[in-house]
Formats: structure tokens, sequence, C-alpha cells
């Protein structure tokens, strides 16, 4: 299978930790059902082919997505594989919380909003009331031993309200940090960040004392500008990117949102630029190749396309 030409670029990290969301943000839009032992033989094709960090589930109400109405089914159906520090889970309250403990979970995340009207569609609350929901999510996590993320949606731009000031994106980031969260992953959740844009809200961030060692970037590709937001982002010292096999995944409450980043896309270019990601390309092109199967379609990710010959 071809590669990319190494060409080092030494303005970007040495390595890059991938958090490959596929199996969880990839496959929660799809319509139809995905079996649990198809989404645990995903699970595990993409950690045989190197990546480390998988998003496997969220225990969000059956009645709100559907497609993980079967989460504790999935983490028995991987046993240990589905556990530890590599395998988080999204929660979105204490009730959700309760349930992943119980499952044996080692890591969650959770899921904010930078605007009032998302956190209204997607929680129900405003964005106040859903950093007070999460605060004894966290407390309770963090002293059970958990490691615990926080994802902050519209991050550059919201369907309902349009252009989202800095400063208010940087305001909802620093109140979900404070609660105690490892980490912060931005949200580009309807794809229409710019480069700029990016190193905009990461200085800002950094002035409310979030390093960009704890910052993840979350793109998706509507516009066609993941990559380049990516590698902009890179270039500013972020070394965590999400990413999801196959640009599996939308927003089952933002319908103008498209797929994320193909993990694939982004391995490419960062092995041509000599940083390492501890992924196998060929390997994860035939797991992306197989899911797309399972699902009757093509992958979405160019990729793909480009080394299985597929359209």
């Amino acid at each position: 299978m071809r590669a990319p030409q190494v060409e080092p670029d030494p303005t970007l990290p040495a390595r890059v930790r991938i958090h490959e969301v596929g199996v969880r943000d990839g496959l929660q839009n799809e319509s139809a059902i995905v079996p649990v032992e198809v989404k645990a033989e995903f699970v595990r094709r993409l950690a045989a082919s190197g990546l480390e960090t998988i998003e496997v589930t969220s225990f969000v109400n059956p009645q709100w997505v559907p497609q993980l109405a079967d989460a504790a089914d999935l983490l028995a159906a991987l046993g240990a594989e589905g556990l530890g520090r590599h395998r988080p889970v999204l929660v979105p309250n204490e009730r959700g919380l309760d349930r992943a403990l119980e499952a044996g979970v080692n890591a969650i995340a959770i899921f904010g909003s930078a605007t009032e009207t998302f956190a209204r569609k997607n929680l129900n609350r405003s964005v106040a009331e859903s950093i007070a929901m999460f605060a004894p999510v966290v407390a309770r996590a963090r002293e059970a031993g958990l490691w615990v993320r926080a994802y902050v949606s519209m991050c550059f731009g919201d369907p309902w309200e349009g252009e989202v000031p800095i400063g208010q994106v940087a305001d909802a980031c620093a109140s979900l940090m404070a609660l105690g969260a490892d980490e912060l992953s931005l949200g580009d959740t309807i794809g229409v960040a710019t480069p700029g844009h990016v190193v905009a809200l990461l200085d800002a961030l950094e002035v409310r004392g979030i390093a960009r060692e704890a910052v993840a970037v979350h793109f998706h590709d509507t516009y066609g500008q993941a990559l380049s937001n990516t590698m902009t982002a890179l270039r500013q010292g972020v070394a965590i990117v999400d990413a999801s096999a196959g640009g599996l995944g939308g927003c089952p409450y933002a319908k103008s949102a498209t797929g994320n980043l193909a993990t694939e896309d982004l391995v490419w270019a960062l092995h041509g630029a000599g940083v390492e990601t501890g992924v196998d390309l060929e390997s994860l092109v035939a797991t992306s190749a197989w899911m797309a199967e399972q699902l009757g379609r093509p992958s979405p990710s160019r990729v793909v396309r480009a080394l299985t010959g597929s359209s």
C-alpha cells in the first residue's frame, strides 16, 4: 500500500495522540442500528491498528441517541478491552455516571456548549445550568479515580446564533475545566472554523490559564477545513487531535454538521511530516473499509478511497 513521502516538519509536535471517536461520535448519527457485535469488532480492529485512545460509547438516555442504547452491552462484550484510562465513555449527568461506574469504566467525558441555544437543544439546560449539572459528576468521578475529559461544542460558530464571540467560548471552557477536568476538547461542531480563528481561541484560552498541553481539537469537515485547522492547532502547540475512522460522524442536534476529520487523512498528513502517531495506516484503512461495508456505503475518507480504489 502506498505511503506518503516523509519530509519532516519541525514546526509540528514530534508525536500526536489521536483520540479516536469513530465508535461513539462516528456512529451516533447512523439511522440504522449497528449490532453490538459489529461495534465491538470495530473497537478491536481500531486498537489493533495502533490507536491508543478510543472513545467507546455514551451512557445517554436511549431516547436521545438510540444508536448508543447498547452501551452496557458493548462494554460487556469488550470486557477488559473496553475499560481503562484510554477507553473513555460519554456521560451526560449523574445517572449516566452511575451506569458508567457500574460498568467499571475508568475514564469519562462530559459535554458542554459555548452557546445557550445548543445547550438547550442538547442538554435542555442553559450553559450555567449544564455546568452546575456537571459539577457533581466530575467531583464523583475524580473521587473514584477516573480520568475526565470536557467537550465544548459550538466553539467556532452556531447554526442558530451565528458567530460565537471568542470570549464567550473561553468562559465556557474555563468553567468546565475549573470543575476538575483533565483535558479539554474544542468542538467545531458545524465545521466553520478557519486557521486564524483557531489561533485566536487558543490564545484566549491560554490567557485563562488553559495550557496547550491540556487542549484537544475536534474539527468537522463541513467546509473542507478540518485538516487545515488541525495542522494550524498543532503548530500552535496542541498535540491531541480528535478524529473518526473513515470520517464517520455528524451531530444529531446540528443537522448542518457533517463528518469528523477522517483519522486516515490525519495520519497520512502527520506521517508525511515525520510525526509519530503509533498508527499503522494500512491496518487502519482496512478497518475503515470493513466498517464502510457494514454500513453499506463508501467511506467518506479521501485517503481510504484513494488507497482502496473505492468511489
